[in-house]
């Protein structure tokens, strides 16, 4: 007789077994849909992350590494070292390794200083106090950047232009963009001049560099942070901070003739994966990286993947520990099953039914339930998998937030501006929502999962009836 009609004939004969075995392999196949489209969601919402925020690695001078070398002098007693020329990250080397296939974008800049000149004044609305010597710190602060767009005061609104452009990659090098207060004080506008002077207090003996050097000012913008009405060391007014390009702000460090010299490079990279291809880049590219190592600050990627990694993490531990859990349950119930039908399997080896056909038989049974189980389970998994992912999403953030509040801040160094982080700044928030979506591809996955279940539910303790003959089992009864 055909296995199909006789696998047919007992589930049809035996209703509630039929319906406890596909109620079984609903729950299985519904918990392990659900675990697949969380994991995929996450996925998903990862590569959407990288896409978006990527991660930025920084390229800057190590004094340590540049005196390890032997290309920088150490000091001696009371005398400071000697960085020197070796020292300088140079702007054409940064502009190599940002055609790199990882590189998504970057950026460099220069922090220095500029000193006053007479058509060059400080806004200083009080004067520094009788006695106080101010000399190294009545000076402008120059920011040398490549992009005045990507400058955090600009990103977040504490400063905004109000007249004229502002520094662009384009830029000519004796452009320059100050500061409403500056520019009043000076009676300064868009087109007029301003003359600065190198920034760099000279060394022992040395005489000042008195070279006044023009700059074009093309931008006058606005800072938010009005005068404290006490006296501010100039140089950390925010008053008197000076965007320039890379180039103008190289001549004001003194470094000019040396050509461009940054103070530190950013790159986007593409994918927080591609530091080693960076770096690798970097090397054949001329760099030497124990003089300016990359280091990668992934840490906004990490915040906001963070929470759902762990929700995909627990996913994967449930899918896992369903499916083995599934398979002894199934499996004991199977054996369970083939001694109540031993007198079924003694006739029909007695008929002369082979074994493997006995055996095919309850496989056939079990599929068939395990593909209608399948089908609920699809219909189910799609709602049942977006309240189970959001609930436990919601505890990962709440516990990621509870950890951001309890840390200490530090520095970002991922900025690639300089003056460091800002403090209205606040971190990238956690991704808090699953994008569930059923496909043709996770049913196929818990098909096969399902599938897997009975054959080995199955197959393992069926293999017994391999090992019997007619007599044992009639006489016997075992």
């Amino acid at each position: 007789m055909n296995l199909f009609k006789r696998a047919w004939w007992r589930l049809t004969a035996h209703p509630g077994k039929s319906l406890m075995l596909v109620g079984l392999f609903f729950v299985i196949c519904t918990l392990v849909l659900s675990g697949f489209l969380i994991r995929s969601a996450a996925a998903r919402a990862a590569d959407a992350a990288k896409e978006r925020v990527g991660a930025v690695a920084t390229m800057q001078l190590d004094v340590n590494g540049l005196l390890a070398s032997g290309k920088g002098q150490k000091p001696e007693g009371q005398q400071g070292g000697v960085i020197g020329s070796e020292g300088d990250l140079r702007r054409s080397l940064v502009d190599k390794i940002c055609e790199s296939s990882v590189v998504a974008s970057c950026n460099y800049s220069t922090d220095g200083g500029a000193f006053p000149t007479k058509s060059g004044k400080l806004h200083q609305p009080v004067p520094p106090p009788a006695g106080q010597d101010s000399t190294g710190t009545d000076l402008f602060s120059v920011s040398g950047i490549r992009d005045l767009d990507a400058v955090k005061e600009f990103r977040n609104g504490d400063s905004r232009l109000i007249a004229g452009r502002g520094i662009t990659p384009d830029s000519k090098p004796d452009e320059i963009v100050v500061e409403e207060r500056v520019a009043k004080d000076n009676h300064l506008k868009v087109g007029g001049v301003l003359k600065l002077k190198v920034g760099e207090l000279p060394g022992p003996g040395q005489k000042p560099d008195t070279t006044e050097h023009p700059f074009k000012v093309v931008g006058i913008y606005k800072n938010s942070t009005a005068d404290t009405g006490s006296y501010l060391p100039a140089m950390v007014d925010p008053a008197n901070r000076l965007y320039a390009t890379p180039d103008g702000g190289s001549v004001l460090m003194g470094k000019g003739d040396r050509g461009t010299a940054l103070s530190s490079a950013t790159f986007t990279l593409k994918d927080p994966a591609d530091l080693d291809r960076l770096r690798d880049d970097a090397r054949a590219a001329g760099a030497d990286l124990k003089i300016f190592p990359i280091t990668v600050n992934d840490k906004q990627y990490k915040a906001l993947v963070g929470p759902i990694t762990r929700t995909a993490g627990f996913a994967t531990v449930t899918v896992w520990l369903v499916a083995l859990a599934g398979t002894v349950i199934l499996a004991l119930i199977v054996a369970s099953s083939l001694r109540e039908r031993r007198k079924e399997l003694g006739i029909l080896l007695s008929l002369g039914e082979k074994k493997p056909r006995l055996l095919g038989q309850h496989l056939v049974e079990v599929v068939a339930c395990a593909l209608l189980a399948v089908g609920l389970a699809g219909a189910c998994s799609g709602l049942l998998s977006q309240t189970i992912g959001d609930k436990l999403l919601a505890g990962e953030v709440s516990s990621a937030r509870q950890d951001a509040d309890d840390s200490t801040p530090e520095a970002d160094y991922s900025n690639s501006t300089p003056g460091g982080p800002s403090p209205k700044e606040d971190g990238p928030e956690p991704i808090s929502s699953l994008d569930i979506r059923l496909t043709a591809a996770d049913i196929g996955r818990v098909g096969a999962t399902g599938l897997g279940i009975a054959a080995l539910a199955t197959l393992v303790p069926g293999s017994r009836v391999l090992r019997l003959n007619p007599r044992d089992i009639l006489t016997k009864g075992d």
